[in-house]
């Protein structure tokens, strides 16, 4: 992979990296001591010139006390709720990993794998204000409604939310509606 087809995260992480770590007051080998990540390699991803691990973001980031997304996250976007931003690229274009959003979760996550065919409403369980729930919609499209308001999801397309409104998922689509599902607390 040449470096002009690095995933676009790479734009974000030097700049954050360094941010985070000049806030906590800590030098390279601080946070290379902190991260077991080698000093020379802190300071590769700092300048832009390192082709960095999602291992090695996940060390860094626990080492300075805060979430991967926050390390790979632009700073102009910085609701963690939509994030988009492709962290890992393989050799081919088709092969990517692309974060979506963030929420954390001190006790639970559920992933779900649903289907709604044509012309069918759902109405979820009631969740208190500590859920956070991502729809990534497969096939298809969803309309995901709260009270008077309505959004339409089609195939490739995500939201996430606190899941405290009452909502329900309807698909007035033609072809069956199918969906991921991602709860936490």
């Amino acid at each position: 992979m040449h470096s002009q087809d690095r995933p676009k995260v790479l734009e974000h992480v030097a700049g954050n990296v360094r941010a985070l770590r000049q806030q906590r007051g800590m030098s390279q080998e601080a946070l290379a001591s902190a991260s077991d990540v080698s000093r020379r390699m802190i300071v590769n991803i700092e300048t832009g010139d390192a082709n960095v691990s999602l291992a090695t973001l996940d060390r860094l980031a626990e080492a300075l006390g805060v979430r991967f997304s926050d390390l790979v996250q632009a700073p102009q976007r910085p609701d963690p709720a939509r994030i988009e931003v492709v962290a890992w690229a393989g050799e081919t274009p088709e092969s990517q990993g692309t974060l979506l959003s963030s929420f954390p979760a001190a006790a639970e996550v559920e992933v779900w794998r649903w289907s709604l065919a044509p012309g069918e409403t759902y109405h979820p369980v009631i969740h208190d204000a500590a859920w956070t729930e991502t729809v990534y919609v497969l096939e298809g499209a969803l309309t995901i409604l709260w009270d008077e308001v309505e959004r339409i999801l089609p195939a490739g397309d995500f939201h996430a939310y606190n899941c405290q409104p009452t909502r329900r998922y309807r698909n007035d689509g033609k072809i069956v509606a199918r969906f991921i599902r991602t709860l936490a607390h």
